[in-house]
């Protein structure tokens, strides 16, 4: 079982430190307009920005957005604007990240004070990858360090990825977690520590990542029952050997499904009694939605939620269980009557004494429409980082995070 230790803010005295705080603000941004879309990944770590501040830190923001080629790599100016609105501090901006204007600008901060640096992926650097030791040679590193006393890692959101600017500073400065890492880390550890019964809903399109997740979590004994809905259970139903029509077929194909058919049978065969399937599903016929039995596959139409009986049977599991972990949706949720399987399974989540937790974008989109989201124990920010934790895969910020000594 996976027992993490790691510095928190608790272990840090920051007053009249110079603190590199590194977060992930990356926000969808409207291409007509370079407006940014949606603020919550600011909202998520202006705590963490706000005590510091408190705390008489000088704190040095480094935050990346989009990638060189893509139409959301833009600058951190207007990122700079909204969380000064979010963190509710008068942040300052500067469009250098290493430079002699970002230095002269961060050691002119008094404490309290934030300043803002520009998108790190605007430096060639940025892109390479490799260990804390190998990242703290890049000039970004060497010369950031060189006028800050401590290092904070607050962007769990990027957690996977091994680049200088999340793990560079690790070895050469002493490091903590933030408090988005810190709840990340706590929530999710507790998904890989359950109290039992315990019970993973997983759906979704995302073909290795799901089955990854289930030859973890299964393999490794975390988890008492998958429950699975969307192209996930489909791949399944076809392991066990069910027509599920042409057309289903295509579009699992089409997301790449078809490949782990395969996997979904050896999986099926090593913990065949803990992997549930829908017993009906809700097809799109002509445009209305329409429930079906299993026992009355195959379908000309599009399989586009679980049904009703479906729904029951996993909320019973749900309601008796003590760690409920939810993982992409159960069908096309976005769609009017192919939502209520998905909705079903939050809403028993939000009656049950469990402790909750949802990951993945999807179903955290899905929580918060249906005005569950606060009513979870735990709701990850990460997306890929959130996936790849729950994997059993190894995520370089966190391993610098744990093995490194304040």
């Amino acid at each position: 079982m996976i027992m993490m230790n790691f510095p928190t803010l608790d272990d840090a005295d920051v007053n009249g430190k110079t603190v590199l705080l590194r977060v992930d603000i990356n926000s969808p941004i409207d291409p007509s307009t370079g407006e940014i879309m949606d603020d919550k990944r600011m909202r998520e770590c202006a705590p963490t920005i706000r005590e510091l501040s408190s705390r008489g830190a000088k704190v040095v923001i480094l935050a990346h957005q989009g990638r060189p080629g893509d139409e959301d790599f833009t600058t951190l100016e207007k990122h700079a604007r909204r969380l000064r609105e979010v963190a509710g501090l008068d942040i300052k901006y500067v469009d250098d990240v290493f430079g002699s204007t970002a230095l002269s600008a961060i050691r002119a901060l008094k404490p309290g004070e934030v300043l803002l640096l520009e998108n790190v992926r605007f430096c060639a650097e940025e892109t390479l990858k490799g260990s804390p030791e190998e990242m703290a040679k890049t000039l970004l590193v060497r010369r950031l360090s060189s006028v800050a006393d401590i290092f904070v890692n607050d962007a769990f959101g990027a957690a996977h990825r091994d680049q200088p600017s999340l793990v560079g500073f690790g070895a050469v400065l002493p490091t903590y977690a933030g408090r988005l890492m810190e709840r990340e880390l706590k929530g999710l550890g507790r998904a890989l520590n359950p109290e039992r019964p315990c019970i993973y809903v997983l759906g979704g399109g995302k073909a290795k990542d799901s089955m990854a997740m289930i030859e973890n979590i299964l393999g490794r004994g975390i988890a008492d029952r998958i429950l699975t809905g969307g192209l996930l259970s489909h791949a399944f139903l076809v392991a066990k050997g069910i027509s599920i029509g042409d057309v289903n077929m295509k579009i699992l194909a089409d997301k790449g499904f078809d490949r782990e058919v395969e996997r979904a049978r050896k999986l099926l065969s090593q913990h065949g009694d803990r992997i549930v399937t829908p017993v009906d599903l809700v097809i799109n016929r002509d445009g209305t939605p329409a429930e079906i039995g299993v026992e009355e596959l195959p379908t000309q139409y599009q399989i586009q939620d679980v049904g009703s009986r479906t729904v029951r049977q996993y909320s019973e599991m749900i309601m008796g269980a003590k760690t409920v972990v939810a993982n992409g949706p159960l069908g096309v949720f976005e769609k009017k009557g192919y939502e209520r399987g998905t909705r079903g399974v939050l809403e028993a989540m939000a009656k049950s004494r469990a402790f909750t937790v949802i990951g993945g974008g999807h179903m955290v989109a899905a929580a918060e429409e249906f005005g569950l989201a606060d009513k979870m124990g735990h709701v990850s920010t990460g997306g890929g980082a959130c996936i790849s934790f729950l994997s059993g895969e190894k995520l370089p910020v966190v391993e610098m995070l744990t093995k490194v000594r304040p």
